[in-house]
């Protein structure tokens, strides 16, 4: 398969081979030439050229390609979904439902795009006010491995609704995943150089945002963020929307326990706890109460299964996305214990797993001075207070701001909760990883840069025009304040 697709046809890129692998056994799943410096070039000026035609395309004849493209997706959803499970080794039927939410997605965004970025009118004396939305220009969108179909569609298809071009580039973890969207988006219809694809490592999207475009659009680590608020610090014209990682709590604090307990297993362990949402920090009170949670808590993990993505019996967790991946979660793990956490779980792993799967791991952290880092794995840090003053400041002590949650049956500590907890995702009695495309998706501080994705993508999509406007040209003269007499 050729690796880059630019311009409406596929080619080979210029710069080096690389490939991506199966995390369970090793094997090489896609491989193919990134794209250098010229490639990028390539894909940007097909961009910039399409883009006119594109923006002034009706509206009603991008829906309708966006939504050929949903079922394009849905024609190929089980081949698509197994190149998924196999590129980042999550179970099949995860990347089953991230292919469902990738075909949502298409209706989602288009009553996003009328709600938030559509038009409207008012009559005035003058004539009329109108607001409108135009389109940005050139979106470079780079996807992320955790979830390579959901997470870049979820920015390529409201960019595309809007009438903005894109050149994409995937997780070099997962190109494959890429060139499954590409591919569809081709079979759907849409014209040449409206989608570009290119593959490759961090020097492809360094040269790619080097170039010109007129929007970013990215999900990823907040030091990857941090990056590029520096790159485009003098880049004003440059729209960011930037969905970064997070150092997420969960305060669990009253309620039957084993309940309790599987909201925090959902909230930690989901995807091997490779979601920028998952709860990093689990906030119990001292005493009973808390005593009872984390005991059901630690039999509850124990039964989490663990297994390669297409295991006869569907497991739980699968694999992280690489040996490596799994490497920085040990070592995280290791570098907490050397400063004093206690070990209260560390799962074993079935016989014959590759390195790349890591077991859930608990460590009570109450009396440790810890960074305030995301561990990027299923890694959980215990934190015990002795009041829910102390849980909510030790929920906040971070510099991101992604999600958050409460498990309570009190209503009044909720709506304490609600209005000082420092998160774009707050949830009460539910995962912190469950969030919907009908609301926004973002976070503060180290987290993002108040640009949700989700619903509000539309948003950073396309700019709001407003405008006074008058059929008839009509004389003003009479409305000009101290306009001296004829000479």
């Amino acid at each position: 398969m050729a690796s880059l697709f630019i311009d409406g046809a596929w080619r080979e890129g210029r710069g080096e081979v690389f490939a991506s692998t199966d995390p369970a056994r090793g094997e090489t799943v896609w491989s193919g030439a990134a794209a250098d410096a010229l490639d990028a070039e390539d894909a940007l000026r097909a961009a910039h050229g399409a883009f006119p035609a594109w923006a002034a395309t009706a509206l009603e004849e991008r829906i309708a390609l966006a939504r050929a493209y949903g079922e394009r997706l849905k024609a190929r959803a089980e081949d698509i979904a197994r190149d998924i499970a196999r590129e980042t080794g999550k179970p099949l039927w995860e990347a089953r439902a991230e292919v469902a939410g990738m075909v949502g997605k298409v209706e989602v965004s288009i009553g996003a795009q009328a709600e938030r970025a559509g038009s409207r009118a008012a009559e005035a004396a003058f004539g009329r006010s109108v607001l409108r939305h135009r389109p940005h220009g050139v979106m470079a969108v780079l996807g992320p491995f955790n979830f390579p179909g959901h997470l870049p569609n979820g920015h390529i298809v409201p960019a595309l609704l809007a009438g903005d071009t894109v050149v994409f580039k995937p997780s070099e973890e997962t190109p494959l995943t890429g060139a499954n969207l590409a591919r569809a988006w081709q079979e759907a219809g849409l014209p040449g150089g409206v989608l570009n694809l290119v593959q490759g490592g961090r020097d492809t999207g360094a040269a790619l945002i080097a170039g010109k475009i007129d929007g970013l659009l990215f999900t990823g680590s907040a030091a990857a963020g941090a990056h590029f608020r520096r790159a485009f610090v003098d880049r004003p014209e440059v729209i960011l929307a930037l969905e970064l990682g997070g150092n997420n709590p969960l305060i669990a604090w009253d309620g039957d326990p084993a309940a309790a307990a599987s909201v925090i297993a959902q909230s930690a362990f989901f995807t091997a706890g490779q979601r920028c949402s998952c709860a990093r920090r689990l906030v119990l009170p001292r005493g009973p109460r808390g005593d009872a949670i984390l005991e059901a808590l630690l039999a509850l993990v124990a039964r989490l299964t663990i297994g390669e993505w297409d295991s006869q019996e569907p497991r739980f967790m699968g694999s992280l996305i690489s040996v490596a991946a799994a490497d920085r979660v040990r070592a995280a793990v290791a570098a907490l214990v050397a400063r004093g956490a206690r070990v209260l779980f560390a799962g074993t792993l079935p016989a014959g797993l590759s390195p790349a799967f890591v077991a859930p791991t608990l460590l009570d952290v109450t009396e440790v001075d810890v960074a305030d880092e995301e561990i990027f794995g299923p890694v959980l840090q215990v934190i015990r207070v002795d009041d829910f003053e102390t849980a909510i400041a030790r929920a906040n002590d971070t510099a991101y701001g992604l999600a958050a949650g409460l498990i309570t049956e009190d209503d009044a500590l909720w709506e304490i909760f609600l209005d000082r907890a420092r998160a774009g995702v707050v949830n009460r009695n539910r995962p912190t990883t469950g969030a919907a495309a009908t609301l926004p998706f973002g976070g503060l501080g180290a987290s993002g840069n108040h640009r949700p994705s989700a619903y509000y993508a539309a948003d950073y999509c396309a700019y709001p025009v407003a405008s006074f406007e008058a059929d008839r040209l009509v004389d003003q003269t009479a409305d000009i304040t101290g306009l001296a007499a004829p000479g």
